[in-house]
């Protein structure tokens, strides 16, 4: 059986082809600049990569020429070959806990979700609006980034803000990355062979969120009502007090909205370090004595290390901590930094295990009170297994 994995953005589609027989990758890609000047796509296929410039008005012309691409490179012999197609969406606020089979009532729900994820959510739709009009007969599914946290308590997914907010505005904790964080959480059942266990499960890319999960099921993550909230991230300040926002919206004669813009992406890494919002940039220049890029490795570092402790206690202790995503599964130094300053926890790493990138690898010491891991993920094959399941027992 074989499915596709679809993430789509507002002018680029992002696509996965699995043979769920054994999950692996027939073929992968990405077409850009979608209606845009200079529009091209490149697919991978057979250890080989294919790059073309190709005029793309919208999501349907990216859609149709996908599918005609597969058949001509003969990675497919026709399209009665796709069982499925599952597709990436950001925001399902508090109306999904799980996946879905796509309805009109679905794509209707996904837009007046909208509100929280204005750049992503009518791209998603735009993606499956155009894989319908051109596969009108196979079925989809939509695989939700905030379901997973839908497991939270009221603790932890309320704000101590006037309830009104919640009840009128729907303003409570969403999380985000709950896809990679549901795939890490099937991974650590596989390998401790029980579900009941209790995990913190770190996701730190350019974009990041630390996750507290308990048998299963999220407790609590990092980030809230928008990606805006949690850890520092590579362009995002993570949490910060609220009323930074009126007195630097006075201070530069800014509007709210600009301050968000540049909450979200001129802060963080960049924002401290005024030099690089990727961590590999960072680390490199902290070699050389570079003092705002140590400031600014430091600072994530610290709210790192803040997230885990604070899911540390919540969880009563913990099994097993995870590193997922870019600067999680290949930054070496910034892990071990992150578990040095959590020594007082009985944790430490085994320096030699802990020098991979992008592999499975227990890094942890044999005197480790919990076992720490490097675990790369893999949202695609998450949605992949997700459509798989839902075209089985529909």
């Amino acid at each position: 059986m074989k499915i596709i994995s679809i993430n789509a953005g507002s002018s680029s589609l992002k696509f996965c082809l699995f043979d769920m027989k054994n999950e692996s990758v027939i073929a992968s890609g990405n077409f850009e600049r979608i209606g845009i000047d200079e529009s091209f796509y490149s697919i991978k296929y057979n250890g080989e990569k294919i790059t073309e410039k190709i005029e793309l008005n919208n999501h349907t012309d990216a859609v149709k020429i996908l599918l005609d691409k597969l058949i001509a490179l003969e990675i497919i012999k026709s399209l009665d070959e796709i069982d499925g197609v599952g597709h990436r969406i950001v925001h399902g606020g508090s109306l999904y806990s799980e996946s879905v089979l796509i309805t009109d009532k679905v794509v209707e729900d996904i837009n007046e979700c909208k509100e929280f994820a204005p750049l992503h959510n009518p791209a998603h739709i735009l993606g499956i609006n155009a894989f319908r009009e051109v596969l009108p007969d196979t079925p989809m599914t939509v695989v939700f980034d905030t379901a997973f946290h839908q497991s939270m308590d009221e603790v932890s997914y309320l704000y101590p803000v006037p309830y009104s907010w919640f009840t009128d505005y729907k303003i409570r904790k969403y999380g985000a990355h709950g896809t990679s964080h549901k795939y890490i959480t099937e991974k650590v059942r596989e390998l401790l062979g029980k579900d009941d266990f209790k995990l913190i499960s770190c996701h730190i890319g350019n974009g990041g969120s630390i996750c507290a999960i308990k048998d299963m099921k999220c407790i609590d993550t990092s980030m809230g009502f928008t990606p805006l909230a949690g850890i520092m991230m590579g362009t995002r300040s993570g949490d910060i007090d609220p009323s930074i926002i009126p007195y630097i919206m006075e201070k530069e004669g800014k509007n709210a909205l600009e301050i968000i813009e540049d909450l979200n992406k001129k802060s963080g890494l960049l924002g401290l370090s005024e030099y690089s919002s990727d961590m590999r940039d960072i680390v490199e220049k902290c070699d050389e004595g570079m003092e705002k890029a140590i400031l600014a490795k430091n600072k994530y570092v610290r709210r790192v290390v803040d997230y885990i402790a604070q899911y540390y206690v919540l969880l009563g202790g913990a099994d097993i901590i995870v590193f997922t995503a870019g600067v999680g599964e290949n930054n070496i130094p910034i892990r071990r930094e992150i578990c040095e300053k959590l020594s007082c926890l009985g944790i430490s790493i085994d320096l030699d295990k802990n020098n991979v990138r992008g592999e499975m690898t227990k890094i942890s010491s044999s005197d480790s009170k919990v076992d720490v891991y490097v675990i790369p993920t893999d949202e695609e094959l998450m949605i992949a297994r997700e459509t798989l399941n839902l075209i089985k027992n529909r």
